[in-house]
Parts: structure tokens; C-alpha cells; sequence
């Protein structure tokens, strides 16, 4: 087979499967965070066709992920109500992926070493926690409303944190032994 630059027939093969794989797999969280996020559900499956598919062809990392961040579905709801229009927000989006293909073209990566790895693990540890504090109140059968349940301010007019004072009024044990019974299999399924 002929190779230019590590590029075969057999590893675009091998990536387009592998990409297939990881798309699938992300579909419904693609969904899920454009649901969140109030962007069209479109959205979300092209967002799960570029960075499962084509970012697994282009991007030429034999380990390389990439698929969504629940995390930035506040991001991505908080940027388009900031800018006030997802077409908007599809332009910012753009022109920040031209900023980062330019920087890449410019072999700028070694500015990421000057980001110190503190404010990344704050970073998605805010995110952990702003997950976790919204989704105490549907694993305890407290809120039965997932709608718009992402910001702060809910259209229900409740906030995160009345929601977890609301749990000591309205606590459903069928609800909370399943919800508490699913964690505690993740925790200890792997020892």
C-alpha cells in the first residue's frame, strides 16, 4: 500500500470506523446538549458528524477523542442568549475555528503551556460541581421537570439552590433507592 505521511488506505479505513464509532456513541449527548443549550437539534448532530467523523479522519492522532462536554451546554445557552441569536453564536463560533486553524497552521500550540493546569481543573471542577448540584433533585424524585433545567434561573421560577431546599418537603424513596443504588454501582463496579 502506498503511505504518504503515515496516510493509507487501511488507516482512513480504520478512522472512519473509529469515527462512526465515536459518533454514535455521542449522538445522543450531541442531542442532549443542543436540547439543553436551546440550540436546534440540527445542531447537535452536526456537531456529532464533525467531531466524531471528520475530526477522526483529519486529525492524524492515533489516540485522539473528541466528542461533546456536557458542561458547555451552559456555555453554549449563556453565549447565545450573550449574543442574542444562534446565528450569531454560529459566527462566533466560526470565526473562533479559523482563529484556531491559523494557529495551528502557525504551530502556536506551546502557548497552552502557558495556561497553568490549575485553571483547567478549576475549570471542569465547576463544571462537576454545577452538574452534580442539578441533578441531586431528579435522582432523589424531587423535580420531574428536565426542562430548561440548565441555568440557574429556571422558567419553573425556582433556582439550583431552591431546588435542593425543595428536596426536604418532596423526597420520593422508589426515585432515590434507584437513583442512590445507580451510584453507588458506579463506584464500586470497578473494584
Amino acid at each position: 500500500m502506498h503511505e504518504a505521511n503515515g496516510i493509507s488506505a487501511t488507516s482512513i479505513l480504520g478512522d472512519l470506523k473509529a469515527g462512526l464509532v465515536v459518533f454514535f456513541v455521542a449522538l445522543p449527548l450531541c442531542l442532549g446538549i443542543a436540547l439543553a443549550s436551546g440550540a436546534p437539534l440540527l445542531s447537535g448532530l452536526l456537531a456529532g458528524i464533525v467531531g466524531g467523523i471528520l475530526v477522526g479522519l483529519f486529525s492524524g492522532s492515533q489516540t485522539s477523542v473528541s466528542g461533546p462536554a456536557a458542561g458547555l451546554a451552559t456555555v453554549v445557552a449563556a453565549q447565545i442568549l450573550s449574543l442574542g441569536s444562534f446565528s450569531t453564536f454560529l459566527l462566533a463560533v466560526t470565526l473562533a475555528g479559523l482563529i484556531q486553524i491559523g494557529l495551528g497552521l502557525a504551530r502556536a500550540g506551546f502557548i497552552a503551556a502557558f495556561f497553568p493546569s490549575s485553571v483547567i481543573k478549576g475549570l471542569l471542577a465547576a463544571i462537576g460541581v454545577i452538574l452534580i448540584l442539578k441533578q441531586i433533585p431528579h435522582v432523589l424524585g424531587h423535580d420531574l421537570d428536565p426542562e430548561g433545567e440548565m441555568s440557574f434561573q429556571q422558567p419553573d421560577h425556582e433556582t439550583t439552590f431552591s431546588e435542593l431546599f425543595g428536596l426536604f418537603g418532596d423526597f420520593q424513596l422508589g426515585a432515590s433507592i434507584i437513583g442512590l443504588v445507580s451510584i453507588a454501582l458506579l463506584v464500586v463496579w470497578d473494584k
